[in-house]
């Protein structure tokens, strides 16, 4: 029963978060929408911080996944990263949570937004450092600074994705994916 009370008032609060903003979101307002009393949503969690915190690790687990999910280990290394980020960087702008986090980031610059976001970012890193180091390890690129390759590869992506279409035709994923295996293969080599 615990674990079901738990999950309704982690489910309420994804809920709230996502419509109002994390700066917004109230514990009365999740007890609302759990449909628990508020002293039971202390039970589980001692402050709204630290039920933020639990949402967004479920969160980064859940992209992890999706990344996984599109990773072939018959393909090049480079496409596989290429699908990868695709799919972490689609999760991300459809994901209601995800959208109005950034939304609240810009428009308020919530410090518990910035600071999960920035987090989110650090562990997609982490991620794609692991990924690297395997690659470098099979042969399959050169030796690199694994984190900053990292790092640069997150950041030229969602520049490539995002950034590049507010003042030209957008890209489409194949277009994307060959840059990014000029920079990754070429680029590193050098």
């Amino acid at each position: 029963m615990a674990t079901d009370r738990r999950k309704l008032i982690v489910e309420a609060a994804t809920k709230s978060f996502s419509l109002f903003g994390y700066k917004a979101t109230t514990m009365d307002q999740v007890a609302k929408l759990a449909n628990v009393g508020k002293g039971t949503i202390y039970t589980f969690f001692k402050n709204k911080e630290e039920l933020f915190e639990e949402i967004i690790s479920t969160l980064v687990k859940e992209m992890i996944a999706e990344a996984e999910s599109v990773i072939q280990p018959d393909l090049p290394f480079t496409e596989n990263v290429h699908r990868a980020l695709y799919r972490l960087l689609e999760f991300r702008s459809q994901h209601q949570l995800m959208i109005k986090m950034v939304q609240e980031e810009t428009e308020m610059g919530t410090l518990a937004v910035s600071e999960m976001l920035q987090h989110v970012e650090d562990e997609i890193i982490a991620y794609l450092k692991l990924k690297i180091d395997a690659a470098i390890t099979k042969g399959a690129i050169p030796a690199a600074n694994t984190e900053i390759t990292s790092f640069l590869l997150l950041k030229m992506y969602i520049a490539l994705v995002s950034d590049w279409e507010k003042n030209h035709q957008p890209l489409s994923s194949e277009q994307i994916a060959e840059i990014m295996k000029v920079f990754l293969v070429k680029g590193l080599s050098t």
